[in-house]
């Protein structure tokens, strides 16, 4: 079979191919093969590790390849704890007795970082921690200069104490943290979850995939 000139894949997907006398290249069901598990990896492992994974293997070097496959499956992992971080803190926040002599409330005016801090049974200083990090943001009184939290920023002073009780790292939190914000609060954020799920699970699926067509390519290089 042939290929046109015009057309272009990223260099190291296929094994090297023949030429014509003509100088055209020359390709086999190898060739066809190759490039069946490069567009089934793509889907799972994303463009640039399904380029490195095909360039691995047409260089001999297919326990490479299977690292960089289980670096994929080991980040699918990862995001899945996440998921399951996220939505046992929402769980523990919605549980949470917000009218009781333990919750962490703001009036109209906001709350100061000392009682937000008590509340939360964290110090100060860890607050400012998290501000900086930017799982808070906090205005300032124009007249006193002190912080004052509105309700999204308990909100997501709590969030965030739940995460790190979780012993998640504070660069782990913040694009949760963004996520929520972007949602527009805990309430709408719970319906992007359900669509997270359905994210992974075609992540993981495609992995199946891209791994058959894979194994299928090793075998017709032998």
């Amino acid at each position: 079979m042939r290929r046109s000139s015009s057309v272009s894949w990223p260099w190291g997907i296929l094994p090297a191919a023949g030429r014509t006398p003509h100088g055209y290249r020359t390709y086999t069901p190898l060739h066809a093969q190759a490039l069946a598990a490069f567009l089934a990896l793509v889907p799972g492992h994303g463009h640039r590790t399904a380029t490195s994974v095909m360039r691995a293997v047409n260089q001999g070097a297919a326990d490479e390849a299977f690292r960089l496959i289980d670096e994929s499956h080991a980040q699918l992992l990862e995001d899945r704890l996440t998921l399951r971080a996220v939505e046992n803190a929402l769980r523990d926040l919605e549980s949470a007795d917000t009218s009781g002599p333990d919750a962490v409330a703001s009036g109209p005016g906001g709350t100061f970082i000392g009682p937000l801090a008590g509340r939360l049974g964290i110090r100060p200083a860890t607050l400012r921690a998290w501000e900086r990090a930017g799982l808070v943001r906090p205005r300032r009184d124009r007249l006193t200069g002190y912080r004052v939290y509105d309700e999204a920023d308990v909100r997501d002073a709590r969030l965030a104490h739940q995460l790190r009780r979780g012993g998640y790292l504070l660069e782990q939190i913040a694009p949760l943290i963004t996520q929520v914000r972007a949602a527009g609060g805990l309430e709408p954020l719970e319906a992007t979850l359900s669509d997270w799920h359905g994210q992974l699970s075609a992540r993981g699926r495609a992995m199946l995939t891209g791994a058959a067509e894979l194994e299928a390519y090793l075998r017709e290089r032998g």
